[in-house]
């Protein structure tokens, strides 16, 4: 993809960007403004307030003699609190050094390290109590965890066929999964993420393994599933599906599809007798069919219809394997529903996906890498995506990033807050403060670390959103093509 297409997207979702800028900015500031606020009521001298790092846009004096500035380097923001924190690496020079200015104690430092956090999960909280009066758009076939369909073979990572591990283990269409390594869940969400984030291995062979608890008939059941990488991210994936119908999105010129008659807006409720109860249903079939033709029973408008039709051998552009395709793309027809959760209950059910995903990155036996991890650039394309959709659902992204924010500042990391407090604590304990030297060190490696890890995520963010571009492209071709086959064909006698 060019850098001229990459712009061209872009402007065309100019709204979607500025969205995305304004909360992703508002969230920083928040988190900012928690620490400034702090600083202030405790008597911390404030040398500066900065959204972004690096050189300076625009900068000026305030009467309190703060100065304020908005940087270039859009990956965060800072306080310079040149008494509690010697920050100069990143922050600059302060005007006035720490050492002409009086100590300060270890609990007014707690106070302010902490607040940028708490500032975050107050901002959350009031988010997340607009979204509970609003409401929030969710797929009502997803908040279940009953069981739609059992994929008989799922597509790895390299492409390949695979037996479906859910399938193998023995689970069935009208299970109910209780919990997933011992993790209750209540929607097939909670299931996939929980699937994706483990790390279970198996003791004798190190297969990656997870343990389902199941109803079956009024029976609670357990079994072990061996799950597989799936997709161009590798999560684990057992294979389940909620049920959904499945309809036609787009038919492909000179395709068997488009010969046998195959058209836009048909739902697909059977191939060769068996119901298809999720998009990947179809392609899995063909994996283990032959080539042979199939009969297709379908709705169109309202009234069944039957085709026969032969798939064809084709690479695919993506795996460059030989597959039988039809000719068409699919999309999954959900009833969609308004949920109204409480905020302590969505701050709690974000707090542990976010906990559990920590926990799964610095696990060994996970499959979860910083690759799959999205920084700036990746928090900032999903709002864009989610105001293209609904604003409701970029209200609950917001919440999700500011626990995120709260929480990953917390952790014992120099740099962050919770690594300045951790500082602090060693030299309470000591009972005289920390070599200055050892400090800047220390600082210093862990920023150069934190600023090649935002580069190295950004750089997974810019393939999804490459990935997402020519998905779309693909997309609006697919739907020009349509328009313009349905402008050439001949209407149908009695019809205008």
């Amino acid at each position: 993809m060019s850098a001229s297409e990459l712009l061209a997207y872009l402007a065309g979702n100019t709204w979607a960007v500025f969205v995305a800028v304004l909360f992703f900015g508002a969230s920083i500031f928040v988190h900012e403004l928690g620490h400034f606020l702090a600083a202030r009521r405790r008597g911390v001298k404030v040398a500066r307030f900065s959204i972004g790092f690096g050189p300076k846009i625009v900068s000026w004096k305030g009467k309190d003699g703060v100065e304020y500035c908005l940087s270039w380097l859009p990956l965060g923001g800072y306080v310079a609190l040149p008494q509690l924190a010697d920050m100069r690496a990143i922050e600059g020079d302060s005007d006035e050094p720490a050492e002409n200015l009086p100590p300060i104690t270890y609990s007014t430092k707690l106070i302010v390290f902490a607040a940028g956090a708490v500032f975050n999960v107050i901002f959350a909280f009031l988010l997340a109590s607009v979204l509970w009066f609003v409401g929030q758009p969710a797929i009502k076939e997803e908040q279940t965890t009953k069981v739609g369909f059992v994929r008989q073979t799922i597509e790895t990572s390299q492409g390949h066929p695979a037996p479906g591990p859910a399938h193998t283990a023995g689970l069935r269409a009208g299970d109910t999964i209780l919990k997933v390594d011992g993790k209750t869940v209540r929607t097939f969400e909670d299931i996939a993420q929980t699937v994706a984030l483990g790390s279970g291995r198996q003791r004798e062979t190190g297969r990656r393994k997870v343990t389902i608890a199941y109803e079956r008939e009024g029976r609670s059941e357990t079994v072990d599933v061996f799950p597989l990488l799936v997709g161009s991210e590798q999560f684990r994936d057992i294979g389940l599906e909620p049920a959904a119908k499945v309809m036609i999105a787009g038919v492909q010129p000179g395709t068997p599809a488009e010969e046998a008659g195959l058209k836009f807006r048909d739902t697909v409720v059977a191939i060769d007798g068996q119901p298809v109860g999720y998009v990947g249903f179809i392609s899995d079939y063909l994996r283990g069919n032959g080539g042979k033709a199939v009969k297709l029973d379908l709705l169109r408008d309202g009234q069944p219809q039957a085709l026969t039709v032969t798939p064809r051998l084709v690479v695919d552009p993506e795996t460059k394997q030989e597959v039988h395709r039809l000719g068409v793309s699919l999309r999954g027809s959900f009833t969609m529903q308004t949920l109204r959760t409480p905020p302590w209950e969505l701050i709690g059910q974000v707090t542990v996906r976010t906990w559990r995903t920590l926990v799964s990155l610095v696990s060994p036996a996970s499959d979860i890498g910083l690759n799959n991890l999205s920084g700036p650039i990746g928090i900032a394309n999903g709002v864009r995506t989610l105001a293209r959709l609904d604003f409701r659902l970029v209200l609950w992204f917001v919440v999700l990033i500011n626990v995120n924010l709260a929480i990953f500042n917390l952790l014992p990391i120099p740099v962050l807050d919770g690594g300045h407090m951790t500082f602090a604590t060693i030299a309470k304990l000591r009972g005289k403060a920390l070599p200055v030297n050892f400090i800047a060190a220390t600082q210093s490696v862990f920023i150069i670390l934190l600023f090649s890890m935002i580069i190295y995520v950004s750089f997974f963010d810019v393939r999804r959103i490459v990935r997402d571009v020519k998905a779309d492209a693909q997309a609006r071709e697919a739907v020009e093509q349509q328009k313009q086959k349905a402008a050439e064909q001949p209407p149908e006698p009695g019809k205008p």
